[in-house]
């Protein structure tokens, strides 16, 4: 999954304990702003016409509409983007939240798909004792190496594996087995 300008921007403040970014379009450009403890810093400026101008504003767009879940720096955050009025022109809040764990008591949702991706992570696991390689996963599912990779960045973006970025067989499964289907 390639990541946007939002996404990078999100994970520089996320880097130095940052919560909030602020983006205000003026004299024709974006104007990005971090926030931390009521302190307004500016971290970046684009010009409107720019290409990562314009791509800035298609990702904050975009995000209005619902909250994000994205991998930050190997965690998974919630991404809200609010719009609010400044001098008359669109201006954005964009608040970066460390995503909720997983409720254990409630089941877990996810496609049949990831249940069979699940349910052979915690088969290999249990019989290997380490976790499988991207490439075991490739092997069993008979997919492509970027289809396994992006599988494996949902189920984590999604909360059902933890795992360390740059570190082979670090999959850690969140789902309780018992709420596994069966391996077919």
């Amino acid at each position: 999954m390639t990541k946007t300008l939002l996404d990078r921007l999100c994970e520089h403040v996320v880097s130095f304990s940052s919560d909030v970014i602020e983006v205000e379009h003026k004299d024709g450009k974006e104007w990005v702003f971090s926030r931390f403890d009521n302190v307004r810093e500016k971290i970046a400026t684009f010009a409107s016409s720019s290409s990562d101008g314009k791509e800035l504003r298609a990702n904050l767009q975009a995000a209005c509409k619902k909250p994000v879940r994205r991998i930050l720096g190997g965690q998974v955050y919630i991404v809200k983007v609010e719009i609010h009025d400044s001098l008359g022109k669109d201006a954005f809040r964009v608040s970066i939240a460390p995503a909720p764990k997983l409720d254990p008591a409630a089941p877990a949702r996810f496609t049949p798909k990831q249940g069979q991706y699940l349910a052979f992570i915690y088969s290999y696991t249990k019989i290997h004792r380490c976790a499988p390689a991207e490439s075991d996963l490739q092997q069993y599912f008979r997919v492509s190496g970027p289809s396994i990779h992006q599988m494996i960045l949902t189920l984590h973006a999604n909360g059902f594996i933890e795992r360390t970025p740059g570190q082979a067989r670090s999959i850690r499964l969140l789902v309780p087995p018992e709420q596994l289907p069966g391996l077919t």
